[in-house]
């Protein structure tokens, strides 16, 4: 039963649930069977004290004119031998006694003392293992000669018909109670089952994941788990775009490495000195490691996620700022750093190092006195901007540098792989590079990062 409790959530909201249930269940039946009682013990003691008002209506007087009762009264109970209502009437005083025909064959001492006008109220066992309520009534009665003489009228009930009352109440409390408890745990898994429903589409979305029968969940879910589902969906785009990468990056790698193993190759075959071929050799070795180099920072992006905290831009961008104001300080280059407060990226943070640094670096070592580096954030989305007054780039140029960036094997060695890496980690991420001129007189790069 533990096993399955820690095991399901199901189980635990319905175990949870049914204890809950049960406890007020209980509770209210308690609380229903004490007030029920509570109103038959009222019940009981008004009737015993309408029994005493309705002897007193009985009583008659004697010649002296003293309290005096018949023998026959008006509630037949009274009159009908251990018929379970008794009464009593006494005169301390006068040491007169009278007892209800009810009461004959019987020895009950059910009387109390009372001050007139006084009711006083008591359960008490009698000697035949009788339970009774008894209610003794003080009064005072004035004879003819303007004597008062003082009487206790006492009257006592069974209590068996009064509990076979309550214990019929209890039964019928507990039956309904019962009925109701076990309609309700069926309703109560109905509605569980119906309300725990998203939760058992998205295990069946994600097995349908984990056998290839699809690639993201696409039920509609309540907005409980809608973020769930996104960042679900995030994650799992996240890991197809970087096995995609590694694929890629490993085929563009095997492509590129093709023609400087092919001069190599060659080179091996024509059985020469292999001093006569020093200056080939380090322009192939050099371009290998420029083509590894840039396919491992390639297939390394991370690309987009939500499931990362968000980085604040701007500490970033002042913190590599003054990196290169070390770098380059012959130059004397006046930077400024125009990105908002508000600017995050949702990535790695080697990524943004990564881009920020190959933009800021050529904006250092091409311009001549200037710098800006402005940016803002949109949602979740990222744009930066790093100009300087340099000598700019011509669109021939522009296309020239875009295109290198895209196939290292066509790059000649030592130029475009930082902006062939800055672009590569962008498309990771959805975003793109876009250059023009500066308002500052040389070139201006644009990067953005798209929205989730």
């Amino acid at each position: 039963m533990k096993r399955l409790i820690h095991g399901s959530i199901h189980a635990r909201l319905l175990v949870a649930a049914s204890l809950v249930l049960s406890a007020f269940l209980g509770v209210t039946g308690f609380a229903l069977e004490q007030a029920f009682r509570s109103s038959a013990e009222e019940a009981l003691k008004a009737r015993l004290q309408s029994s005493v008002y309705a002897i007193l209506a009985a009583a008659e007087e004697d010649e002296a004119g003293r309290l005096t009762l018949p023998k026959l009264l008006t509630d037949p109970r009274l009159n009908m031998p251990d018929s379970g209502l008794y009464a009593s009437v006494i005169a301390p005083e006068l040491e007169y006694r009278w007892h209800s025909a009810s009461s004959i064959g019987l020895s009950l001492n059910y009387l109390q003392m009372a001050e007139p006008g006084q009711s006083r109220f008591q359960m008490i066992e009698a000697a035949n293992s009788t339970n009774l309520m008894t209610l003794s009534f003080g009064v005072v009665w004035e004879d003819f000669s303007g004597a008062e003489l003082s009487y206790i009228l006492a009257v006592a009930e069974d209590l068996r018909p009064h509990l076979e009352q309550i214990g019929a109440f209890r039964n019928t409390l507990l039956l309904w109670l019962g009925g109701a408890a076990l309609l309700l745990l069926l309703v109560q898994g109905w509605v569980l089952g119906w309300g725990l429903q998203p939760l058992r589409s998205i295990a069946e979305e994600l097995r349908s994941i984990e056998s290839g029968q699809s690639d993201q969940l696409s039920g509609r879910y309540p907005k409980e788990l809608r973020g769930l589902a996104r960042n679900i969906n995030s994650l799992i785009r996240h890991a197809q775009a970087r096995q995609q990468r590694y694929r890629d990056s490993l085929g563009d790698l095997a492509h590129s490495l093709k023609t400087p193993l092919a001069i190599l190759q060659g080179l091996a075959d024509q059985q020469q000195n292999i001093q006569s071929h020093s200056q080939v050799l380090t322009e192939q070795v050099s371009r290998m490691n420029q083509i590894v180099g840039h396919q491992l920072h390639r297939a390394a992006a991370s690309g987009r996620n939500t499931l990362v905290k968000k980085l604040q831009v701007k500490p970033m961008v002042e913190r590599i700022a003054r990196t290169m104001d070390k770098v380059y300080r012959d130059k004397d280059i006046v930077y400024q750093v125009d990105v908002t407060d508000e600017a995050g990226f949702m990535g790695d943070e080697g990524d943004l190092m990564e881009v920020l640094g190959n933009l800021m670096d050529n904006a250092w070592k091409y311009g001549a006195h200037r710098v800006r580096i402005s940016g803002r954030g949109f949602g979740d989305g990222l744009e930066l901007c790093v100009e300087d007054d340099g000598k700019g780039i011509t669109q021939d140029q522009v296309n020239q540098v875009v295109k290198r960036g895209r196939r290292m094997d066509e790059q000649a060695p030592g130029q475009g792989i930082g902006l062939a890496v800055v672009e590569d980690i962008l498309k990771a991420y959805g975003g793109g590079l876009t250059i023009d001129r500066s308002e500052l007189g040389g070139a201006r790069l644009s990067i953005h990062f798209e929205q989730l």
